[in-house]
């Protein structure tokens, strides 16, 4: 969920003191605590003061930005969540093939509402396989709510549920899932791969790389370049839903840090560029205007029609996604696509000498 719609924004989901909570079907929760709101002050400090502007998308995701987002994967021009649905309900066959005889631990990465990953957990559950699920998020809303709903329906199901960002999470797996008989299987859905550049892809990649143990596995997902047109219409919906979802960081701002933005000022733009292949969205302001931060003491000044930059969703190529998978340490095993070959989710498998 950086990254693009699966990272959710502490501050409106229970994270304002916690650098990381664990979260077990008995809701555990350590005292590791720090100041959140002011990283937050100084992402938006940061970001608006630069040339170009430009925010974090991982804070477009209050509980009111995560509400669009659950919109926006229900309507019909968002074609990626039902294309990876389709995908995992095939797929998840070999998967059982590949880990069968292993416990292993299941590390979801952006877990969000888990909807997909419930194919996964049942399947595996009706398989008697043996296996811990770890699902990993900065929302500490979803995540409660999605160890609930879980514990719910499946009793006997082990958990651990982690509220932190990815790189605590990470550091998380290299210190204690290291089982000699377990193995990890880490998901990294959706598009949140797109959400990163190619270069920083590759880094978090190989941090990932770095983490996990020999004979590891990851499943990813890529949105794969397609026809422009459809792409434009996936993130720039007929219904405005998206632009709500993007319009509604302004509400965030005015609400943490004491901003006076005016929605109605600023218009909501997004694009394919062809030239970096990726989806790139923007809040653009309609008119010269000065917002000011009460919270910081500061203020900022737009001109007419210049753009702030809220996301980007890069789109890959099935070599691109082999290549990096080779650049940052793994193997690339497998790859899944859907009817359409618009999606992938590419299995890739630690090797370390």
């Amino acid at each position: 969920m950086q990254m693009r719609r699966e990272e959710r924004a502490k501050a409106e989901c229970g994270m304002r003191n916690a650098k990381m909570k664990f979260i077990t079907s008995e809701f555990r929760i350590p005292s590791s605590e720090f100041s959140y709101d002011s990283q937050f002050a100084i992402d938006v400090l940061v970001g608006l003061s630069g040339s170009p502007k430009m925010l974090q998308s991982k804070y477009l995701y209050d509980v009111e930005g995560s509400r669009l987002f659950q919109r926006i994967m229900e309507l019909p021009e968002y074609y990626l969540t039902r294309c990876e649905f389709e995908i995992l309900s095939s797929f998840r066959q070999r998967l059982v093939e590949i880990l069968r005889g292993k416990p292993f631990h299941l590390i979801e990465l952006g877990a969000g509402d888990g909807t997909k990953t419930k194919l996964l957990i049942d399947y595996f559950l009706k398989g008697r396989m043996k296996f811990r699920y770890v699902p990993i998020d900065i929302c500490g809303e979803a995540i409660h709510s999605l160890v609930q709903e879980l514990g719910r329906s499946y009793p006997s199901l082990d958990m651990e549920g982690l509220i932190c960002e990815y790189s605590d999470g990470l550091n998380r797996l290299s210190r204690v899932y290291r089982e000699n008989d377990w193995v990890n299987m880490v998901l990294f859905l959706g598009s949140n791969i797109g959400n990163l550049n190619p270069h920083d892809a590759r880094t978090f990649m190989h941090t990932l790389w770095k983490a996990l143990n020999p004979g590891d596995y990851v499943l990813i997902g890529f949105d794969l370049k397609k026809e422009i047109r459809l792409l434009n219409r996936a993130y720039d919906d007929s219904q405005g839903v998206t632009a709500a979802f993007n319009l509604n960081l302004l509400n965030r701002i005015n609400r943490e840090l004491g901003g006076d933005f005016d929605r109605s000022r600023f218009t909501y733009f997004s694009n394919y560029n062809v030239h970096s292949g990726a989806v790139e969205s923007f809040l653009i302001s309609r008119e010269n205007q000065q917002v000011h931060l009460s919270s910081l003491n500061q203020s900022i000044w737009f001109h007419e029609w210049e753009p702030i930059q809220t996301e980007f969703s890069y789109k890959y190529l099935k070599s691109e996604v082999e290549e990096m998978a080779l650049d940052s340490g793994f193997i690339p095993l497998e790859h899944a696509l859907d009817s359409r070959g618009y999606f992938m989710d590419s299995l890739w498998q630690v090797r370390k000498h």
